[in-house]
């Protein structure tokens, strides 16, 4: 992998170590995951890559592109049509049907490739026209039109298959989930948390997943090189049912690799918060993911997500335009390890108040 400017990034997955060759673009440095889940990482010179695809070819169709499968789809039929059209005009040939017209025929009015050709169109899209039929004459070309029937139903389980399956992707659904555009830091029963927001935007909600987060902190080393390390952080209530929107929250206590981090920290710390949210599709019965990720600035320090949720006399409603707004509270403009430290009634810390 390469940067714009040239410069050559060899990543170890070993160790997770990032290798910079070069110092030109050294502050800039790329996200691990997108706001949209999807991984900046591009495969070079992988074994087999090829074979790979063609050997998980029904995985590789559904993975392709809308407009790439539309044109397999046309294709697949198109050319299909055309060689068994080119069989039908060389029986045809070889059995004398084209020069002679009182010649007693294979198929009845086909005598050249264009006729053929719509023959075969015919048969594999079982249109049955009527003005052009097989006879018991040509016992190959009988056999050649038993082939193209088990070949068209063949083909039709085929594409129908990978369209359905494309239709019912998981990334479809998982659109439908999603995280809050930001996270915020507040206090939560005497404990400074970190929380972000999990919503369903369908209506059939879903009743059980897994909501999971990860800490990618990037460490520079003396000689250029930067390790990236991974960290598992404790989610209270990892089993969520998203029938109406849930705020997930992470404790900054003692063994949390947050613990150190105060509001000050943020501009200057380079790490990364990766979340996602594991559920079952209750109309597909498929296993699908959502995931988004945050960067420090990403997180604001002495604020919480505003209340969407209220209750009528029939129904609870959901106000999903107040789902990324946030509001001030007093919170103590310390790192929870300080806060901890000093303690709640020895002194008063400073506290952020609108």
């Amino acid at each position: 992998m390469s940067t714009e400017r040239g410069e050559q990034v060899i990543i170890d997955t070993c160790y997770t170590t990032v290798h910079t060759l070069g110092r030109k673009n050294e502050a800039r440095r790329l996200r691990y995951m997108q706001k949209d889940g999807s991984f900046p990482v591009v495969f070079q010179k992988a074994p087999g890559q090829w074979s790979l695809y063609l050997m998980d070819i029904f995985t590789t169709l559904v993975e392709i592109r809308w407009r790439v499968m539309l044109l397999i789809f046309s294709l697949s039929y198109i050319l299909s049509w055309l060689f068994f059209g080119l069989c039908y005009w060389l029986i045809a040939y070889v059995h004398g049907d084209v020069d002679d017209a009182k010649h007693t025929t294979c198929v009845d009015n086909v005598r050249g490739f264009t006729g053929a050709f719509m023959f075969s169109m015919e048969t594999q899209a079982t249109i049955g026209y009527g003005f052009r039929g097989m006879t018991e004459n040509c016992i190959v070309a009988i056999i050649l039109v038993t082939v193209q029937d088990v070949f068209s139903c063949l083909l039709d389980t085929i594409i129908i298959g990978i369209v359905v399956a494309k239709m019912a992707s998981a990334r479809k659904r998982s659109q439908t989930v999603g995280f809050s555009s930001c996270t915020v830091v507040n206090m939560r029963d005497g404990v400074l948390c970190l929380s972000w927001r999990l919503g369903d935007f369908r209506g059939n909600h879903i009743l059980e997943g897994v909501a999971r987060s990860m800490l990618v902190r990037y460490v520079k080393q003396p000689l250029g090189s930067i390790v990236m390390s991974y960290q598992d952080l404790h989610i209270q209530n990892r089993d969520i049912m998203l029938a109406t929107p849930v705020t997930i929250s992470h404790k900054l206590e003692p063994g949390s690799p947050l613990y150190s981090l105060g509001p000050d920290d943020l501009l200057g710390d380079d790490f990364e918060l990766v979340v996602s949210f594991t559920y079952t599709g209750d109309s597909t019965g498929m296993l699908h993911q959502t995931r988004t990720s945050y960067t420090p600035a990403d997180i604001r320090w002495g604020q919480r997500f505003q209340d969407m949720l209220k209750l009528d006399k029939r129904h609870y409603k959901v106000d999903y335009a107040l789902f990324n707004e946030t509001t001030w509270v007093p919170v103590p403009l310390l790192s929870a390890e300080q806060f901890d430290r000093r303690g709640p009634l020895n002194t008063t810390p400073a506290l952020v108040i609108i």
